[in-house]
């Protein structure tokens, strides 16, 4: 568990932000520049995809310049890998006042204790995408992948993109969403009475067995959404 209590929270997963400057990018700097909060919780896909540090790393250079900044004033960032953005290397991190969190973690927010996931490990019912997940995240397979040249980088990170849109499009929601009886384990195995994630992009409170679970928002570039932990509870806002 997270030694400290902050006063106020942020908690955002799944903006999927793309290289280069944007609009979209604007609002996540107006964010981390402007929302008054003393942790930031980034819980997963942040990033569209991450290549590697020498060249996602530049792509989003005044992102990361931002989490540093913000880091140096105070604020704690923490980070946890999505399935799109597990590539970001613990040094990164490290050089820009960033603390990694594992997948799952059990945090304190400020009105208690959360378990924080990105969400994926959970949906246990789509078994492709498991074996594929358990191939990427293999060591050898990453190195195999950080050592190819970067035009090879990238094709592999389109072909992957419209994979993963073509699955998306032909496999029924509730393959792609958490399974029960996964997150009732869950609930079990870290003694907690609520969890909060992303990945699904289905914002919604579910009611457990053992607990609730906080489905976050994804972004899109009309409607970025995140929550804020306070002592009151957990309360969605919009970003103007």
């Amino acid at each position: 568990m997270s030694p400290t209590r902050p006063a106020k929270a942020v908690l955002v997963s799944d903006i999927h932000l793309p290289g280069g400057p944007s609009a979209y990018r604007d609002r996540l700097l107006a964010l981390l520049r402007d929302i008054d909060a003393d942790a930031v919780y980034l819980l997963g896909d942040i990033f569209e995809y991450w290549l590697g540090d020498d060249v996602s790393g530049a792509e989003h250079a005044p992102v990361l310049a931002a989490l540093r900044r913000r880091a140096a004033g105070g604020t704690r960032i923490y980070f946890m890998a999505g399935n799109r953005d597990f590539l970001v290397s613990p040094a990164l991190l490290a050089r820009h006042g960033v603390i990694p969190l594992p997948d799952p973690c059990v945090v304190r927010l400020p009105d208690g204790p959360a378990l924080l996931s990105h969400g994926d490990q959970w949906c246990t019912q789509d078994h492709a995408y498991q074996r594929w997940r358990r191939f990427a995240h293999r060591p050898a397979v990453r190195r195999a992948f950080l050592a190819l040249p970067r035009p090879a980088r990238r094709a592999i990170a389109r072909r992957l993109r419209a994979g993963s849109a073509h699955r998306a499009r032909a496999t029924a929601e509730s393959i792609l969403d958490v399974e029960d009886r996964a997150v009732e384990h869950a609930f079990r195995c870290h003694r907690i009475d609520r969890i909060v994630h992303g990945h699904t992009h289905r914002p919604a409170l579910h009611h457990h067995a053992g607990g609730d679970r906080i489905v976050l928002p994804d972004w899109r570039p009309d409607d970025c959404r995140y929550l804020l932990a306070s002592r009151d509870g957990l309360a969605e806002h919009r970003l103007n």
